[in-house]
Formats: C-alpha cells, sequence, structure tokens
C-alpha cells in the first residue's frame, strides 16, 4: 500500500509549497540513480519521493489527497452517500438525484474534486445555493528557487542547458550576453507543476575573461617580436582564429582591439605580455643585448610619480 506522502517527504500537512519542495529537492537528490547507481532501495525510495511530489506539488491533487486520502473522491462518506442524503438511488452519474440541503460551498469543493473544475454559481444552485455566491481560489503555488551551471561559451553566445524538474530532464533556453548572477524563468507548463526561478553561474573560460560584453584574451609574444613587430594567431569566442599584426615595438599590458568579437556586439581585446628567456643566457646573447641597448637607450622610468 502507498504511504501517505507528507510521511514520504517528512513534512507536516500544514507545510507551506515551499517547504515542501525543499524536501522534496532534498530527497529527490539522495535517492537519485545517478547518486546511487544499482542500489534498488535507493531506487524504490527515489520513486516513492516522485510520487509523493507529484501530488502535493499539484493543488488539485493535495486538496484532493486532504479531504479523501489515497480513495479519491469516489472513496464515499461513512454510512454510505454524501453528507445530507445526496447522491441517493442509483449514484451520479447515470441515474439516481440529489437530495438534501448542503452548503454551497461545499458544493463546489465536491464538483472539483469530481469533475477537476470550478463549480461556479449554477452549481451551488443544484444544491439550493444563492445564485451569484462567489467561490473562493487557491493561492498560486510559491516559485521554486534553484541554480543553473551555465558554461561559458553558451552565456556568451546562447543555447540550451538541461535541468532535472521532478526526475524530468528539461531543456532551458539561454539568451546570449546573460551575466553571472542573473535569473531565467522557467513557466510552470514546461515543468508540470509551479514556476521555477534560476540564478545563472556561469563558469569560468580557460583563456578567455569576461568584462562586461567585452572579452579579455592575453597574448604572450617574443622579446623579438615585440621589438620588431609580427604577425600571431589568436582564437575568437565564436571558434573561429584570426591572424592579427602586433605593432613595432609593443609593451607588456598594451593592448589592441578586434571590433565586434566580443559578446553580443562588445569587443575582445588582446592583451600582449612580453615573455623574456627564463635562466642565464650564453655570452654572445649577452653581448648582443648590451650592444643592443647602447644602440637604443631607454629611461622606461623617468616619467613615474615615484622616481626621483
Amino acid at each position: 500500500m502507498a504511504r501517505d506522502p507528507y510521511e514520504v517527504l517528512g513534512v507536516s500537512k500544514s507545510a507551506s509549497a515551499e517547504e515542501i519542495q525543499k524536501a522534496y529537492r532534498k530527497l529527490s537528490k539522495k535517492f537519485h540513480p545517478d547518486r546511487n547507481p544499482g542500489d534498488k532501495q535507493a531506487e524504490a525510495n527515489y520513486k516513492e519521493v516522485q510520487s509523493a511530489n507529484e501530488i502535493l506539488a499539484d493543488p488539485t491533487k493535495k486538496a484532493n489527497f486532504d479531504q479523501f486520502g489515497f480513495a479519491g473522491p469516489g472513496g464515499g462518506f461513512p454510512g454510505g452517500g454524501f453528507p445530507g442524503g445526496g447522491f441517493s438511488g442509483g449514484g451520479f452519474p447515470g441515474g439516481g438525484s440529489f437530495g438534501g440541503n448542503v452548503d454551497p460551498e461545499m458544493a463546489d469543493q465536491l464538483f472539483q474534486s469530481l469533475f477537476g473544475g470550478r463549480g461556479g454559481p449554477d452549481v451551488a444552485d443544484m444544491f439550493g445555493g444563492r445564485r451569484g455566491k462567489k467561490t473562493r481560489s487557491r493561492p498560486a503555488p510559491q516559485p521554486i528557487e534553484a541554480e543553473v551551471t551555465v558554461p561559458f561559451d553558451v552565456a556568451a553566445s546562447g543555447g540550451n542547458v538541461s535541468i532535472d524538474v521532478g526526475g524530468h530532464r528539461i531543456d532551458v533556453k539561454v539568451p546570449a550576453g546573460i551575466d553571472d548572477g542573473k535569473r531565467l524563468r522557467v513557466p510552470p507548463e514546461a515543468t508540470g507543476g509551479a514556476e521555477v526561478l534560476l540564478r545563472v553561474k556561469i563558469t569560468p573560460h580557460p583563456y578567455f575573461r569576461r568584462e562586461g560584453n567585452d572579452v579579455i584574451l592575453e597574448v604572450p609574444i617574443s622579446v623579438a617580436e615585440a621589438v620588431l613587430g609580427a604577425k600571431v594567431e589568436v582564437p575568437t569566442i565564436d571558434g573561429s582564429r584570426l591572424d592579427v599584426k602586433v605593432p613595432p615595438g609593443t609593451s607588456s599590458g598594451a593592448k589592441l582591439r578586434l571590433r565586434g568579437k566580443g559578446i553580443a556586439g562588445g569587443d575582445q581585446y588582446l592583451m600582449f605580455k612580453v615573455a623574456v628567456p627564463s635562466g642565464a643566457v650564453d655570452e654572445t646573447s649577452r653581448k648582443l643585448i648590451e650592444e643592443f641597448e647602447k644602440l637604443n637607450p631607454q629611461t622606461p622610468r623617468a616619467n613615474l610619480p615615484w622616481a626621483s
């Protein structure tokens, strides 16, 4: 026999929609088959958690369970029939009659449970109620909040990411240029339950760095390339590669802009970094560098505020 869904999720009947979803997410993650491969008990527990959530996450199903339990609206009342002698004889549909005096609001609730919709004033009238009496509406379920990890290139160019909602995989569209910390809304009709709000967490890229809609790429160059100039090949975020010209006399920290190669119309900047040979150089190279220094004297710190 199926267990009480409140007992399965470990919550009370007075728990809010947010508390129910919090308990469901915790247990769903704990018993998920991906985390418990080959564990039959965990698989059974996972299915039980999904079934419990299917009841408690749906306002109509939850209301039916709270009123009728697993028997459902067709389970009847003690002693047979409805309170006040309603649905006497052969039953409804298929014959029988309405009887007794039933409260209009109860009539409307019973109609909802039986036929999946609001009875409205006319249904209340069928049970002897006053025409035009308003019925009470149920509050909408609270949105579920979660975090979704988005790869750098998907956040830059747009695309889809997959999430798990109640054991179902759903593709969520990510707009191009979305920022870290922004939220994506997944409507209830896509999840089959409550609205989901996803906070975006963008994974770092191995070599691109983002500043707004601009992209920064550090490009190492040799001493000779820096002094004489050169052509170097660089990647862009759209996957293409470009040959760019390094101007003669380029220093570390100098930038070169690639217009329109950033995110959502932004630019890509190449930041050059001069790489000098590591360790001691041979005697011939030392003499050449010293000769170069004599022919091209420099005072790089002359105009700094802290220079004496």
